[in-house]
């Protein structure tokens, strides 16, 4: 699997003796294979001891070497777009020993994070945005009188979004000194990487061809039409042999592509960009999961790893229960079975197929299904020109990612009232990925958009009959679960629409009121049943159930709102909003998730943090009554 070292003389690691970039910095050339080697072992053994992204990390290995051997880091700035593939970079900088407390409660993060090291220059979970950060260090470096190096790495899939391209735009009206290294790891090194290619890529890196390049356009620059064929030229010089013409046009100097695992190669035209003012575009070829064989052959599924747990002895193994479905896979289902029942729907995903649970819907109904790539605003105005023309679309979009089409979703969608299905996935915390992944705040930002259903399913079946009555319903409808598996409710298969803006009671008690806004119904009916209280599945955010909240308002001594979404402005809110509307004066506490960013950990420790667990909410509600001795009315 590894390239054996020969050992000549007792060996040393060479991981145990890095401890920052500068010590990288110190070794001889030759040695950074080893390095390679050592550290792709390590992380795969990290890894495998905490769970965390996979592929993309062992993919950037020699890259990662080769920009922090290149470049002056922390003072020259890196930049990694998404995050994913940021463990060796996490290893290199002094971070190799925290390790496997990666992702988890009071550990380091599974993305860069600027509080937990100075390497880490930009925090980021979201694609497509490092050339916009590091145009910005790039310009701030340029007004102080800096000589600091910016750099971006990107993937191939980030560059599919827009936010990408208006920034490489803009670099180039600045003419910033800044380098994106664009990290393409879905084509295979083939012959055009070889040859012609590499000569044509180590003329267009030179001192020389960028010298000629550039004087060669002072002096032609008051003869137009010469100008015009000049560049012609050279931009169908470039296109004949690689990709880079878009680029080109863009007015970024484009090299490459390069193969990204050879380290000479590598630090050589990093070194020789380095040196050369402008903004650079450094095409490197990678492979997802370089060195694992599984990985190899399969980078999607080993995007990421669960923890790898030792397994019992095989006198002692149990069968283990049935799982019980995710709610990804209930929507997975729900919509093959609709799209079988109405050939009007069309699926939409932004570059998300298997977490939301796509993949037997693109199988089985390619005429259906698209995936826009990583555009989300695309996909939501998508939608709407679908539904324009009479089609059913269904978005199927992580709560955190639908934050990125807010515009489209206000003007493109609800506006105009279309006939959209929402279906939120990664709704309220989701754990180890942390506050970038964190579906916290969908409930506030969506139940102030006119003309939108706002549905928060509180367990399996209800998810699939909410999905069937957003889709029923004539205009935007967003329904919003969570990652993972629900309680275990059984699921009927047969689907039928419920009241719109009804919810209902679930546990019947006296003095106190939860109201309960999604999965968190589960936790409140513990925390109810030990109280004697009243708890209500409250079901929809928006049209919310005046009546119902009304009716429990007079009959109870306290109301008491629970949802895994920000307090601020979310469903609890909008029970205050209601009470103050009509001039009902109630007790009324709120529990949710604070105003502040939650650290990464298990779900149940995020919600335990966030006192959403039953006894967390019974803890609540106790210290509430205490307060007020006097919470029976006169």
């Amino acid at each position: 699997m590894f390239t054996e070292i020969p050992l000549t003389r007792p060996f040393t690691p060479l991981l145990d003796l890095i401890d920052s970039p500068d010590q990288l910095r110190a070794l001889d050339q030759e040695r950074l294979p080893q390095l390679a080697e050592e550290l792709r072992a390590f992380m795969m053994y990290a890894v495998g001891k905490t769970g965390g992204h996979f592929g993309a990390g062992l993919g950037v290995v020699e890259l990662t070497i080769a920009l922090h051997y290149v470049f002056n880091t922390p003072a020259d700035r890196l930049v990694w777009d998404v995050g994913h593939q940021t463990y060796p970079h996490k290893i290199l900088t002094g971070r190799r020993d925290q390790m496997l407390s990666l992702r988890q409660k009071d550990g380091i993060a599974g993305f860069p994070k600027r509080c937990e090291s100075e390497y880490d220059t930009f925090g980021v979970g979201h694609s497509s945005t490092s050339i916009s950060a590091a145009l910005g260090m790039a310009l701030a470096f340029r007004m102080q009188g800096l000589a600091n190096k910016s750099v971006a790495i990107i993937g191939d899939g980030a560059m599919t979004a827009g936010m990408a391209f208006e920034a490489m735009n803009h670099a180039s009206h600045c003419k910033a000194d800044m380098i994106i290294v664009l990290n393409d790891n879905e084509m295979s090194i083939s012959e055009n990487v070889g040859g012609l290619s590499n000569y044509l890529s180590r003329v267009w890196a030179s001192r020389t061809y960028n010298a000629l390049r550039e004087g060669g356009k002072k002096v032609l620059e008051n003869m137009p039409t010469a100008m015009e064929f000049v560049r012609r030229t050279e931009e169908h010089m470039k296109g004949m042999v690689s990709p880079g013409t878009l680029f080109e046009e863009l007015g970024l100097n484009y090299i490459g592509p390069i193969d990204g695992h050879n380290l000479d190669k590598l630090v050589t035209y990093l070194g020789k960009l380095r040196d050369i003012p402008g903004p650079h575009l450094l095409h490197v070829i990678t492979q997802k999961g370089r060195g694992y064989r599984p990985a190899e052959k399969d980078p999607i599924g080993y995007h990421a790893l669960s923890k790898i747990e030792p397994k019992p002895p095989v006198a002692v193994a149990k069968s283990k229960p049935s799982q019980a479905p995710k709610y990804s896979d209930i929507f997975g289902q729900w919509l093959c079975d609709m799209a079988e029942a109405d050939h009007r729907l069309v699926g939409i995903t932004p570059a998300m197929r298997e977490g939301s649970g796509m993949v037997e819907f693109s199988r089985r109904f390619p005429e259906q299904y698209h995936d826009v790539a990583i555009a989300e605003q695309h996909a939501v105005t998508l939608a709407a020109g679908l539904a324009c023309e009479g089609q059913k679309p269904v978005v199927a979009i992580y709560s955190t990612f639908l934050q990125r089409a807010y515009d489209q979703l206000i003007h493109d969608v609800a506006l105009q009232n279309l006939d959209v299905t929402f279906g939120i996935d990664r709704a309220g915390l989701v754990g180890e990925d942390g506050p970038t992944h964190a579906g916290a705040y969908d409930i506030s930002y969506l139940r102030c958009i006119p003309n939108l259903v706002v549905m928060t399913p509180s367990d399996e079946n209800e998810c699939r009959q909410m999905l069937y009555t957003g889709y029923q319903y004539r205009g935007p409808a967003a329904i919003r679960y969570p990652r993972g598996t629900g309680p275990g409710t059984p699921i009927e298969q047969a689907m039928t629409a419920l009241p719109l803006g009804k919810g209902r009671i679930v546990h019947a008690g006296k003095s106190v009121a939860i109201l309960a806004f999604g999965t968190v119904l589960a936790a409140c009916r513990d925390a109810g049943k030990q109280l004697g209280a009243t708890v209500a599945d409250m079901r929809f955010v928006k049209p919310i159930d005046a009546a119902l909240i009304l009716e429990l308002a007079a009959n109870h001594e306290l109301l008491v709102t629970v949802e895994e979404n920000a307090i601020m402005g979310g469903a609890g809110s909008a029970v205050n909003e209601l009470l103050a509307q009509r001039n009902v004066v109630q007790p009324i506490l709120n529990l949710g998730i604070p105003d502040a960013y939650i650290d990464h950990a298990k779900p149940n420790e995020m919600q335990q943090a966030c006192g959403l667990d039953a006894d967390g909410i019974l803890n609540a509600i106790r210290a509430r009554l205490k307060e007020r001795p006097d919470t029976a009315r006169p």
